[in-house]
């Protein structure tokens, strides 16, 4: 037998771990389950935009020829009027790449500046893409803390606290999955800071910046520090419902060049893959254009914040679990305040989902420390979701009391 790569045994997906393979099991048997592990929209329901629909539909024949390796020149020219927007200075469609979702330039990213033995400090909780990537670039994630007790923020302390002489960057993943909080601009300019006094790049993971509710503001780490080297990445999977376009984008930012070198390797990489998906490439322009399908799901009567109400009424009414109400994107990471007689997290997940028929992603799926915490993904209609949680709520206490 062929074994695997050794860098294989670092490789994980919660997301699509244990839990999922037992669902897909249960589902073949003719098992209904509900399936709350990934923020993909489509499967409950939700449409493309006209917008997207028409770009695609209209503009087919465009796709058919390889684009450049960086991706179509519309597209980038879109994606730069979009982030000059948001404050982005001194860049231009040179600085942008398109990719087939922000899972593949993440890794192209970890391959361009990475090298063996280098370490990048992680968020945790966090999606796990970017450990993932790290490791397959044989470099090393070092995991610096948000605190729940203060909605989920990152500890600049402890980021201080856990640089090394091999460390390179910073990863900023806001808003954050799993648990869908927003740094604020403060916070956000005191991390920026501690880049910039250490000699550090920054990564941003900013895929989520037009899912924002309640009127806040969404601030780009690049518009913030316009001086430091910033690689952003974004797209259009969650905020335009095209998940399986996987259409996403890096911008690489910085003064004086920074990463002028970087641009050099990302392009590389690029040429070798020669080009990301062009059906995807042409919706760019239209979804970026079309702000409106987007913010009405995230106001009073639309799906994504009547979901958020369904999920936070039922949570704020028991005493078993705690949540942070989430500030954007479509996830909540509640904690369990009471003990269960389940040796793991994933025991608990398992359990759920053999009993309940709901699957959600335990806190380790995103190297969170504690057997206590899940993610949740707010998609299913208002009403499924509620009875969803209130089953939850359930079995937690039907568990409880066995304990």
């Amino acid at each position: 037998m062929i074994d695997f790569a050794d860098r294989m045994n670092k490789i994980r997906s919660g997301i699509r771990g244990p839990l999922y393979v037992e669902t897909l099991k249960m589902q073949e048997r003719g098992e209904k389950v509900l399936r709350l592990n990934t923020g993909n929209p489509a499967e409950f329901g939700f449409k493309m935009p006209e917008s997207v629909k028409s770009a695609l539909y209209d503009g087919a024949e465009r796709a058919v020829a390889y684009t450049e390796p960086q991706g179509m020149k519309s597209a980038r020219e879109a994606i730069l009027a979009y982030h000059e927007t948001k404050g982005f200075e001194n860049i231009d469609v040179s600085d942008i790449f398109i990719g087939n979702g922000v899972s593949e330039l993440a890794e192209m990213a970890m391959l361009a500046t990475m090298n063996a033995g280098d370490e990048m400090l992680v968020p945790t909780p966090n999606y796990s893409l970017w450990s993932n990537s790290l490791y397959i670039a044989g470099a090393t994630p070092v995991h610096y803390t948000l605190k729940e007790d203060n909605g989920w923020m990152p500890d600049v302390e402890d980021i201080k606290a856990k640089i090394t002489p091999r460390t390179r960057a910073i990863l900023i993943i806001n808003p954050n999955n799993p648990t869908g909080s927003l740094v604020e601009k403060e916070l956000l300019l005191k991390i920026l800071e501690v880049a910039r006094e250490n000699g550090l790049f920054v990564v941003a993971d900013e895929i989520y910046d037009r899912l924002v509710f309640d009127g806040k503001t969404h601030y780009s780490c690049a518009a913030l520090a316009p001086d430091l080297p910033v690689i952003t990445l974004n797209g259009l999977s969650k905020s335009h419902i095209i998940c399986g376009f996987r259409c996403g984008w890096l911008v690489t930012s910085g003064k004086n060049g920074a990463l002028k070198k970087v641009k050099e390797a990302l392009f590389s990489l690029s040429a070798v893959r020669l080009c990301g998906n062009t059906l995807t490439q042409l919706v760019i322009p239209a979804a970026l254009d079309d702000e409106e399908s987007t913010k009405a799901m995230l106001v009073s009567g639309g799906r994504l914040y009547e979901q958020r109400k369904a999920v936070t009424d039922v949570f704020s009414a028991c005493e078993e679990i705690t949540c942070v109400p989430n500030s954007a994107a479509f996830y909540v990471f509640p904690r369990i305040n009471v003990k269960l007689p389940f040796k793991s997290d994933i025991e608990f997940g398992l359990a759920l989902l053999h009993e309940k028929k709901i699957l959600i992603v335990p806190g380790s799926g995103f190297e969170y420390n504690g057997n206590d915490h899940f993610r949740i993904v707010m998609l299913p209609e208002p009403e499924t979701l509620g009875k969803a949680m209130k089953d939850v709520v359930d079995f937690i206490r039907k568990h409880a009391e066995e304990k």
